[in-house]
């Protein structure tokens, strides 16, 4: 009795995850009795038990001669329900969870942030008392529909820098670079369309996508940019609406596009409806500009976002959209249609702080402490059998590989127990093939306990 009442709850379960999902919604009707039973390989009395239970909870209702249907509202969306489970240790949601939410003193190699005594706290404190001190519609108003102009005026000047052509109306600022690619996801996308993204790629792509509900393709991601041939291969097979991708530094690899990659991709693109957005938020720790896509496009069908989390702060949240103008007017009413008119004082700070005269000594300084952190957090890791991918050229990632028959999960589990957070790969990897990678963040390895955590472990 006991193994049928597990069985009998498996089936609700399956059932009542799939309604989680929207996969069935209200008034659909499920699978039979039959049906069910053979899906499950289970006996038909074990799923007429799970639905009759079901009824009672008000989750289902029957129609005699027709069959079980939802009952209810649409259930609320839970996005660890959409898509394949996963170990929470290789959930993204709970991965970034972990590095937000765990205590101060806990080592944290896995997130994605530099420490705060490495961002520009100075420039930062100045910027907050010129704006304390400014006229009172600086402190209290909404935002203009674009944004902050002279920040926009700032942006536009720099992206020219690395030969992105973009005025100031084809600029718009967003509450953060995640928002940025949430408006244009609203902008392009419908429930079911593909969307190509890099694999590995930043792990929060993933869930921000599951919420669009949109179908995710990988592509493998080179050392030179993604797999031209694989990238071709998906554009025939799948149609996809987007391409999602980090322009300069690659997040998680520190990998960075070559030219010729970025022109074949976009010659691919061309044959396409193909739009592509290039996340540039790694662009001041670049010691030499990498090739943009955006710059061989001329933003024609290349986006460009970034934010200034990584470099000035993650608490005063600003990013923005760099797109054709057509699709920035109707970016304009999504913003407004969602944020209203936006935060005016976030932008008024964060110009004062990056148009400060100590920030580009500050990010001097950082691309210098990066690199020599780099070198050390590498040569750690070696020395206890953890490879990187590559040595990346600049940055804040390196992408390691564990030693034969070790479990990124596993490991990951185990190091938390001990204060350290760690990111395994296969959070970043759509075909869940990178189970036996880690992704470091050198800025935050410096601690000896980590790699002593990690040898221990690793032996075990």
């Amino acid at each position: 009795m006991k193994r049928d009442g597990t069985r009998i709850r498996t089936v609700m379960g399956e059932i009542q995850s799939r309604i989680a999902s929207r996969t069935y919604t209200p008034g659909a009707r499920i699978p039979s009795v039959r049906a069910m039973a053979q899906t499950m390989q289970v006996s038909v009395s074990t799923v007429l038990e799970a639905y009759e239970r079901l009824m009672a909870e008000g989750v289902l209702n029957s129609r005699p001669g027709s069959g079980f249907y939802v009952a209810g509202p649409v259930a609320p969306l839970v996005l660890t329900e959409l898509g394949p489970r996963l170990d929470r240790e290789v959930d993204p949601l709970w991965i970034s969870r972990q590095s937000l939410d765990t205590a101060s003193d806990a080592l944290k190699p896995g997130c994605g942030w530099l420490p705060a005594s490495w961002m520009f706290e100075a420039g930062l404190r100045k910027a907050l008392r010129t704006v304390a001190r400014s006229d009172t519609s600086k402190l209290t108003e909404y935002a203009s529909p674009l944004g902050h102009l002279p920040l926009r005026q700032f942006l536009s000047r720099k992206l020219t820098g690395i030969g992105i052509e973009a005025p100031l109306e084809q600029i718009m600022l967003t509450e953060s670079g995640t928002h940025a690619i949430d408006l244009i996801c609203r902008f392009l996308l419908e429930p079911g369309d593909t969307v190509l993204v890099d694999d590995p790629c930043y792990f929060n792509f993933h869930a921000l996508l599951k919420a669009h509900r949109v179908n995710i393709v990988g592509v493998p991601y080179t050392a030179t940019g993604p797999d031209i041939d694989a990238f071709g291969a998906a554009l025939l097979a799948h149609s996809p609406r987007l391409y999602i991708t980090n322009s300069g530094i690659h997040n998680p690899t520190g990998a960075t596009l070559s030219p010729v990659t970025a022109h074949r991709l976009l010659k691919l693109a061309d044959n396409s409806s193909l739009v592509i957005v290039e996340d540039d938020i790694f662009g001041d720790f670049e010691n030499a500009p990498a090739p943009r896509l955006s710059a061989f496009d001329g933003l024609s069908r290349v986006i460009q976002i970034g934010s200034f989390s990584k470099t000035i702060s993650a608490s005063i949240r600003c990013g923005y959209i760099a797109a054709r103008s057509d699709w920035i007017e109707s970016l304009v009413d999504l913003k407004i249609a969602t944020t209203f008119g936006g935060g005016r004082l976030a932008a008024d700070i964060i110009h004062l702080a990056i148009t400060d005269s100590g920030y580009r000594k500050h990010m001097e300084s950082v691309r210098l402490r990066l690199a020599e952190a780099m070198d050390r957090t590498v040569a750690r890791l070696q020395a206890i059998g953890i490879k990187p991918w590559i040595t990346p050229q600049s940055g804040m990632y390196v992408w390691c590989q564990l030693p034969q028959g070790k479990d990124a999960a596993t490991l990951a589990r185990a190091c938390l127990n001990e204060g350290v957070v760690l990111a395994p790969g296969n959070a970043f990897s759509q075909s869940m093939a990178a189970g036996d990678f880690l992704r470091f963040n050198v800025a935050q390895s410096a601690d000896a306990k980590i790699y002593e955590v990690l040898k221990r472990t690793l032996s075990a």
